[in-house]
Formats: structure tokens, C-alpha cells, sequence
């Protein structure tokens, strides 16, 4: 069996065609979706890139792994995909980036470049294609094919407008993974990292100009009564989304523009896969590291508590489970399901780290018992008052409260701050998040059910085990004789 697994950078979930959005065209990926299984509400753990793909690879909570913002070392004792698959004999093979800083602990010098950029690889890829920013080797590319591009990664990503989406940087990641693919005469695991949609909100060649800015639906205004935290970042310069009509049409229009061009460069690796016999021998997993606020609730990029920088992109295709191919599954799923979902396809223990379960019982056509009702997701900013010199330890715990938790089920969503502040929404009175609750009878069991949560997923690598009788329960990882 082969294993692929797409990412595709700020990818909201309602952005697929096949899910109902009036605008967007996405073919490609709703041919996977009709081929495979679409998971409607999937979820990211949290943002920006770090902390979301530290969740995607490790199949962990923000809480468990720590990764909380880009630059946080990723813990070298973790597991993670790409070490998963080279146990069950894959040399499993990167094309893009995977945004993990590694562990200082791994270096006795201060100069190490390795600590002055969160660009690392996830340890345990082949680096196929390694295209950290500035994207240097993409650059090198448009600048051989006559264009002038300095080696400044938003300048490059703005001025793709102005060339054909041949040489787009999704393109550019779609030709190797191809030309990769071409030379593959036994199984193997890939992993696709597209850098689209991710802002600056220029879409490549005929793309920027695939959607007219007054056919976009106009973003969700913010509550008049706002959470300090909400406030704060509506006001910050990387943050705050644009306040004029026409900009607010002109980031919708290009960032579905990029949408659709990711999708074709996605859809010449389907058909890659077709042409080469492997459609049928090939587990593909599409998925994002989080979403894009895009303008709703006076918010840009992906940060905070609403659901629109965390409801994303997801669908798996298993061939060996033809029946279930074309099911929509409306049960909360996470990106923390992914690994252990891939661990059970290649035939590995899950991992005793996973927050996450399996989606197989899923692929194979059955709800699992017992399964979550809610979906988790985590913000941290600490890294706005981290200095080089640190703060005063112990005494001083003011990081410990940058931060934020989100419980979002059916009909309600809770939202724990740092700082002992909380919000519950009424979703199933207002989907829009603008209308909060606080009556004592209603918010308590919110509250609850986020204590309980936390607590059923502390970490667990040792607390299953017991040395009693030779040992018992469950075994850490790398124990031979067990």
C-alpha cells in the first residue's frame, strides 16, 4: 500500500465545491471526495503552522506536545509520522516544508544555525524537495525561466499574478512529486506540503482573475461586544483584516482563486497516480495545518477562538474500502485522527502518545462507539512576550496565560482563557459566533465537559504501565523484549 498525505496551507473546509460553496470550483478535490471519503467537520488543534502541523504529524494536542507557536522546539522524544512509516520499512519522502523547529538539546553551540529559523524537517523525511522560506529553489526556477524574482518569499508569492500558473509555487511542488512518482517501482510513503492558500492573497497567472471581487459573499461583521483578546488582535498590524468593501472583495476573490489553482496542481497528481496504475494501491489523506479567518469577525490570517481559522479540509480515499467511497461523515473528526489512522493502514501499533483514534471503522463503513461530540482546538501568543533574556523563573508565570481553549460542539462552543476569562456561544441560535450566553446552569457543564477533556488526555506514555510482576498494561515505545 502507498500512502499520500496532502497538505494544503489555510485550507477552509466550506471552500470545497462539493460542499456547497456557490462560488469556488474545486473538481480535483471533489473527485476525491465522490472517489473516497469527505469528513465535513474536521479540525485543526491549533495555529499558526508550528503548533498545527506539530499536531498533524505527532497526532497529539497542543497541551501534550507544546509546540505553541512558530519557533517552539518540537520535543525530540515524540513520535511522529514519518518515523512511523520508516518502522513499517517506508522511506518515507518530504516535498514542501513541515515548519518544526528542532530541540535545542541537540546542540552544544550557541551559532547552530538551527536555532535561528522554525523551518526544520520533520525528523525521520527524505527531503525529495526542501523549499523553506525564501523558497530558494523555487526562485531559481522562476529566475531560469526568465523572470526577475529577488530572493524575498512575499514578493515572490505577490507577483504570481503577473506569471502563467505553470510557474506557480504549487506547480513547482506538483512537477517533482510527478516526476517522482514516475521512478517509484516499489510502495512508498509521500507527503505533499502545498504552500497555497496561504496569504499573501495573490493567486497565480489566470487564477487571480478566476473570481470577480462582486460575486464574493462579504465576511462576517465582528460582535459590537468583544473579548479583550478579540479587541487586541483586531488592532494589530498582522492580524487585523481590512476595513474597506473593495479589500475585503479583493482578498475573498483571490484567496478562492488560489483555492482552485492549488486544486488543478493537486488534480495533475490524481491523475499522475491514475497514469501510472497506482490509483487503486494508493491510501490519499488531504488535510490543512488550520484555516484562514479571512476577514470574519474583522480578522485576517489564523489566530484566536473562531472556528474559521480551524475548520478544515478533510478526506481520505482508502481503496480497499470501495463500498464507503463517496460518504460524507458529520461526526467531529481532528488532525489528530490522522496518524493513527495511518498507523492501523500500515499495519503498526498506535502510538501510546495519540490523542487522536483511528478513522478506519469510518473508512470501513461503520460509526465507532463511543465517539467524540465535540471538537478541541488551542491558541497560544506567549511569543508576543517572549524576550532573548526570558523572564524571571519561577515567579514569573505571565506566558501560562496566553492562552486559549475551544470546546465547539452541535450547538454551543466554550472558550477558556489563560487569564481565568471565559465565553460560550449559542451556536444553534447564531452560527456566525456573535451571540455568547452566560447563565450559570447553561455554562457550567461547558465548563466541565473542556475539565474533562484535558484530563482524559493528559499525557501517557508511562501512567497505562505498572512495574508489577514483570510488568503490566501498557509497554513504552522502544522496549524490544515486550
Amino acid at each position: 500500500m502507498n500512502v499520500l498525505l496532502i497538505t494544503l496551507d489555510q485550507f477552509r473546509a466550506e471552500c470545497l465545491s462539493i460542499a456547497g460553496h456557490p462560488l469556488v470550483k474545486t473538481p480535483n478535490l471533489d473527485r476525491l471526495a465522490r472517489g473516497g471519503m469527505r469528513f465535513a467537520q474536521h479540525y485543526s488543534q491549533c495555529a499558526p503552522c508550528s503548533p498545527g502541523r506539530a499536531s498533524l504529524y505527532t497526532g497529539m494536542y497542543q497541551m501534550n506536545h507544546r509546540v505553541v507557536t512558530n519557533g517552539t522546539p518540537l520535543d525530540r522524544r515524540f513520535d511522529n509520522v514519518a518515523l512511523l512509516a520508516r518502522r513499517a520499512g517506508y522511506a518515507p519522502t518530504l516535498f514542501g516544508y513541515t515548519d518544526q523547529a528542532f530541540d535545542p538539546r541537540d546542540t552544544s553551540d550557541q551559532s547552530d544555525p538551527r536555532l535561528s529559523t522554525y523551518e526544520g524537517v520533520l525528523p525521520g523525511f527524505d527531503c525529495e524537495l526542501f523549499i523553506p522560506e525564501p523558497f530558494a529553489l523555487w526562485v531559481e526556477h522562476l529566475r531560469q525561466n526568465g523572470y526577475d524574482v529577488p530572493m524575498n518569499s512575499f514578493k515572490a508569492l505577490n507577483s504570481e499574478p503577473d506569471r502563467p500558473e505553470s510557474l506557480s509555487i504549487g506547480a513547482f511542488v506538483a512537477d517533482h512529486v510527478c516526476n517522482w512518482l514516475r521512478k517509484q517501482d516499489r510502495s512508498w510513503f509521500a507527503h505533499a506540503s502545498f504552500l497555497r492558500p496561504h496569504p499573501p492573497y495573490a493567486a497565480a497567472g489566470k487564477w487571480s482573475k478566476e473570481y470577480d471581487p462582486a460575486d464574493v459573499s462579504m465576511p462576517i461583521e465582528p460582535s459590537p461586544i468583544r473579548h479583550p483578546f478579540h479587541e487586541t488582535v483586531m488592532h494589530l498590524p498582522q492580524s487585523a483584516g481590512p476595513t474597506e468593501e473593495s479589500e475585503k472583495r479583493h482578498m475573498r476573490a483571490q484567496y478562492y482563486g488560489m483555492i482552485s489553482e492549488v486544486d488543478s496542481q493537486v488534480g495533475r497528481v490524481l491523475d499522475t497516480l491514475d497514469e501510472l496504475g497506482m490509483w487503486d494501491n494508493t491510501m490519499i489523506i488531504v488535510t490543512a495545518d488550520h484555516a484562514d479567518q479571512l476577514g470574519d469577525h474583522g480578522l485576517r490570517e489564523k489566530l484566536g477562538f473562531f472556528e474559521q481559522s480551524y475548520h478544515i479540509v478533510g478526506i481520505v480515499r482508502d481503496p480497499r474500502h470501495v463500498h464507503a467511497h463517496g460518504t460524507v461523515v458529520e461526526e467531529f473528526t481532528e488532525n489528530v485522527d490522522i496518524v493513527p489512522t495511518i498507523a492501523e493502514t500500515l499495519g503498526q501499533e498506535v502510538p501510546l502518545q495519540c490523542d487522536g483514534f483511528p478513522l478506519t471503522p469510518f473508512l470501513e463503513g461503520v460509526r465507532p462507539d463511543n465517539w467524540r461530540d465535540a471538537a478541541s482546538y488551542e491558541y497560544d501568543w506567549r511569543h508576543i512576550f517572549i524576550s532573548k533574556d526570558g523572564h524571571s523563573w519561577p515567579w514569573d508565570r505571565r506566558l501560562e496565560r496566553q492562552n486559549l481553549a475551544v470546546r465547539r460542539s452541535r450547538d454551543s462552543a466554550y472558550v477558556q482563557f489563560g487569564d481565568g476569562t471565559w465565553l460560550a456561544f449559542d451556536l444553534a441560535v447564531d452560527p456566525t459566533w456573535r451571540t455568547t450566553f452566560d447563565d450559570p446552569a447553561r455554562v457550567l457543564p461547558l465548563a466541565q465537559d473542556m475539565l474533562t477533556w484535558r484530563s482524559r488526555n493528559a499525557e501517557r506514555i508511562l501512567s497505562g504501565f505498572l512495574v508489577q510482576d514483570g510488568g503490566m498494561g501498557h509497554w513504552p515505545p522502544g522496549v524490544p523484549w515486550k
